[in-house]
């Protein structure tokens, strides 16, 4: 019989725990969010070419791949507490020595550095809230969590760390958000608190559907492009000359329009259908790149990025809802992160060669062309359906 003191402790046991697995994601999610502005402080700092920047955020992310696919190895076989602590730990201390180093070689080794401790309190924190009752309540604290953190973030580092110490005082600024975060530990469980073994074995008696596999290849694609254009925001605004403390704004109210818009297709669920959906993030898109490609001054700039992000988040939640729906087993889920893995380490290295001329127009297009191919494929999948007889979803 469950006392109401023992309820009250339980609950306040599962909020702290997820808090708690809600920060280490933000960890996790550092290295993308800063991305742009880690990047722009490093091409101004040193001095590097549009290649050389592209390739540090590629090599980011080949870490975080690394760290993501070898995660379900070993994520049920170590202690969590101490894994937050190492992991937290690696993080801000690549950030720290790659404030230091001054040839290319050594920061391409701290970002990998950097991506792989980053990406295991990714998949850690994902894999608490699995753990956790109501689920959607979880993940919505997560991503609250998260996005409000690194809105934080990046308000405040152009203009009030980067501006001033350039990318040396922006790796010592992350570094030290990390290590406070990473106080999160104190509360982090240190084994799963849901049995394992039921789940894996029912699991292995399935394999991934083609049809999955082929929506996890559409969805590579759709983030590769919109990526490569994530990843040289900042460079655009830094050519229309806008200051730092614009584009602080630009990125604080960015990253709060994502969570707005994953909040936003929580809510309209299934109701627009399967179809509309694509059509319009298609169409915001598309606005939102026109407005970038013609700005000249901060506020088009701003509303294009703005319009782009809102319409881009809610691409990524429909199209992990279909390959959620892909695969009932739920395995083509657990692939997500790595596609976004693989996204982020492609997108960012063909961006800095696509850009490497002076114009930024062959990005923008790479964008709008590979957020295309999302509408192509949910209609040749309907067609096949239809072909072979199959009942169509409106």
């Amino acid at each position: 019989m469950n006392t109401p003191t023992a309820t009250a402790q339980r609950d306040r046991a599962v909020i702290a725990m997820m808090l708690a697995a809600s920060v280490a994601s933000t960890i996790g999610g550092l290295p993308f969010n800063s991305l742009p502005v880690m990047l722009g402080s490093l091409a101004d700092s040193f001095a590097l070419d549009s290649k050389s920047v592209g390739l540090i955020g590629s090599i980011c992310f080949a870490g975080y791949l690394v760290g993501t696919l070898g995660a379900p190895l070993w994520m049920n076989r170590l202690d969590w507490r101490w894994l937050t602590v190492i992991s937290a730990a690696g993080t801000a201390g690549s950030f720290a020595l790659s404030a230091s180093v001054r040839e290319l070689g050594a920061l391409y080794v701290m970002w990998a550095l950097i991506g792989f401790f980053a990406s295991t309190m990714t998949c850690l924190g994902m894999r608490i809230l699995s753990d956790l009752p109501n689920k959607v309540r979880a993940f919505g604290v997560r991503q609250g969590v998260e996005l409000s953190l690194t809105a934080a973030v990046l308000f405040a580092l152009p203009p009030l760390v980067i501006a001033t110490w350039k990318y040396p005082g922006a790796a010592w600024a992350l570094a030290a958000v990390v290590a406070a975060l990473g106080l999160s530990a104190r509360w982090v469980p240190r084994h799963p608190i849901v049995a394992v073994a039921a789940q894996a074995h029912a699991q292995g008696r399935s394999r991934i559907p083609a049809r999955a596999w082929f929506v996890l290849a559409v969805f590579f694609v759709f983030l590769a492009g919109n990526i490569a254009l994530w990843a040289f925001l900042e460079r655009i605004g830094a050519a229309l000359k806008i200051t730092p403390a614009e584009m602080g704004l630009v990125f604080a109210v960015l990253k709060l329009l994502g969570g707005a818009a994953a909040f936003f297709c929580a809510w309209i669920g299934d109701r627009a259908g399967q179809r509309l959906p694509y059509w319009v993030v298609l169409a915001a898109i598309t606005a939102g790149l026109a407005l970038v490609a013609q700005s000249s001054s901060f506020a088009p700039f701003a509303l294009g990025v703005w319009l782009w992000e809102f319409a881009f988040t809610c691409g990524c939640v429909f199209q992990s809802a279909l390959i959620a729906r892909s695969d009932p087993s739920g395995r083509a889920v657990v692939l997500i992160p790595a596609v976004f893995a693989l996204g982020s380490m492609v997108g960012p290295a063909a961006a800095g060669y696509l850009v490497a001329a002076g114009s930024f127009v062959p990005l923008l297009l790479l964008a709008l062309a590979t957020s295309v191919v999302p509408v192509l494929a949910h209609a040749l999948g309907r067609g096949a359906h239809a072909a072979a007889g199959a009942p169509r979803a409106v």
